[in-house]
């Protein structure tokens, strides 16, 4: 051993010296180095796998949404035909209630028309009817060469009246 000693230069008061500083060295590396570093590091593995716990629930989560989500289209797709389909059927019933009142007013109209056709022809015959009625007169009076009464006149309105009436 001594041979070994020699050949690698080795003193022992030196080398415990060394060994001692080391071993002082790697103490206070380890309480100011070492455990800081190591306590992050632990601190990054335990936040890492809660990372990892939170991506397969968000994943599930995001699962759940997605099946809850597409029921939610499904059945707002359903009410959506169903609406367009009941909005249709009351479209038609109010255009056939719409195209009833539109007949119902055309055929009004158009009996007010005939209302007031009649009642104008009436008006313009019996216009016409004095009218005749005057002519009448006027050629009995010239005619005649006599001035005639107002009884005579009326008279012979009356009968003009009923005459042409016929």
């Amino acid at each position: 051993m001594e041979e070994i000693t020699k050949t690698f230069g080795l003193e022992w008061p030196k080398f415990i010296a060394q060994c001692l500083i080391f071993f002082f060295v790697y103490k206070v590396l380890e309480k100011k180095a070492f455990g800081p570093i190591q306590a992050m590091l632990l601190t990054r593995r335990e936040r890492i796998a809660e990372g990892e716990a939170n991506l397969e629930k968000i994943k599930k989560d995001l699962a759940a949404a997605e099946t809850t989500s597409q029921g939610i289209v499904d059945k707002a797709n359903a009410d959506a035909t169903r609406l367009v389909a009941e909005a249709k059927t009351s479209a038609a019933a109010l255009s056939e209630a719409e195209r009833q009142k539109a007949s119902t007013e055309a055929a009004q109209i158009i009996a007010k028309g005939r209302e007031a056709t009649e009642a104008e022809k009436k008006s313009q015959l019996t216009a016409l009817k004095q009218e005749f009625g005057r002519l009448v007169v006027d050629a009995t009076s010239k005619v005649s060469g006599k001035v005639l009464s107002d009884s005579d006149q009326e008279r012979i309105n009356q009968e003009t009246a009923k005459q042409v009436a016929l």
